[in-house]
């Protein structure tokens, strides 16, 4: 059903919370599930400092959440557009089709950040 590494985020989600010095916030959804995924993110020297989210929905869309907060973490906006639903999916051991929508909500989350961020220039 799901991996060690699906579970694991889900029973001990990482980054999970408000961060209420953010830089950036978004909020997307997936109409079709109803799962709705709060991402922010506080932007520091070039780079994403911390980031933590608020996440209700399924077992995959809060793992992959909890994934993403930590793949963002130290990363630039450069390389945080790197961070796509498949490599999240692979990152959690390859997630089935059923659930795949998780990763894909994570993906839409970084998309709708990243225009937020502060550039990186200079």
């Amino acid at each position: 059903m799901f991996t060690e590494a699906v579970l694991n985020h889900f029973r001990n989600p990482r980054n999970a919370g408000e961060l209420p010095d953010a830089t950036a916030a978004v909020e997307v959804t997936n109409p079709v599930c109803g799962d709705i995924l709060r991402l922010f993110a506080r932007f520091e020297s070039g780079r994403i400092a911390e980031a933590r989210f608020l996440c209700r929905g399924c077992t995959t869309a809060i793992a992959c959440a909890s994934l993403l907060t930590e793949e963002l973490r130290g990363r630039t906006p450069a390389e945080a557009r790197g961070i796509t639903a498949h490599s999240l999916s692979s990152a959690l051991g390859g997630l089935p089709p059923a659930t795949f929508h998780g990763a894909q909500l994570a993906a839409e989350a970084v998309a709708a950040l990243l225009p937020q961020l502060p550039s990186c220039a200079g």
